[in-house]
């Protein structure tokens, strides 16, 4: 399975739909702050959807930043978790990534998802921090051409 790069406008919108099943009626967050400016095709982000058995099962996004990538909004349906799709839109973003030339990515992780995250090199950078009503922490990870 290879996420699907977002190139059009119906593309963007399954991950916005995606999003908003996971962030927004799920885990609560408030519709206004889940979208932002970098919802777009042609800013600074670029957006990812995965499939399962041909259905959208998950999203994320890479944007660079000043030396370094932050992967954002990544999520998966509840239908399709717990099947290697969040592992796969990891490492489709850190490949990304990788191509614009960062050679450090940071994520803001759920506190939750942390054993997720670590077993995929990331290594906690902060204490634990609310956002969006959710405790949260900086993870980061340094890229190499050897890992991919």
């Amino acid at each position: 399975m290879n996420p699907l790069r977002v190139t059009q406008p119906e593309e963007l919108e399954t991950a916005f739909t995606i999003r908003t099943k996971v962030f927004v009626e799920e885990q609560g967050v408030a519709l206004e702050d889940e979208f932002d400016e970098w919802d777009t095709l042609d800013g600074p982000c670029e957006h990812i959807v995965a499939c399962f058995d041909g259905q959208p099962a998950g999203t994320g996004r890479v944007r660079l930043l000043h030396g370094f990538a932050k992967l954002e909004r990544i999520c998966i349906l509840e239908p399709y978790r717990n099947h290697g799709i969040g592992k796969i839109i990891i490492r489709t973003l850190e490949g990304i990534a990788e191509e614009k030339g960062a050679q450090l990515v940071q994520l803001h992780g759920q506190t939750q998802a942390q054993g997720f995250y670590e077993k995929l090199g990331y290594r906690v950078s902060s204490e634990e921090f609310m956002e969006d009503g959710i405790p949260h922490i900086l993870m980061r990870k340094e890229l190499s051409k050897a890992e991919q």
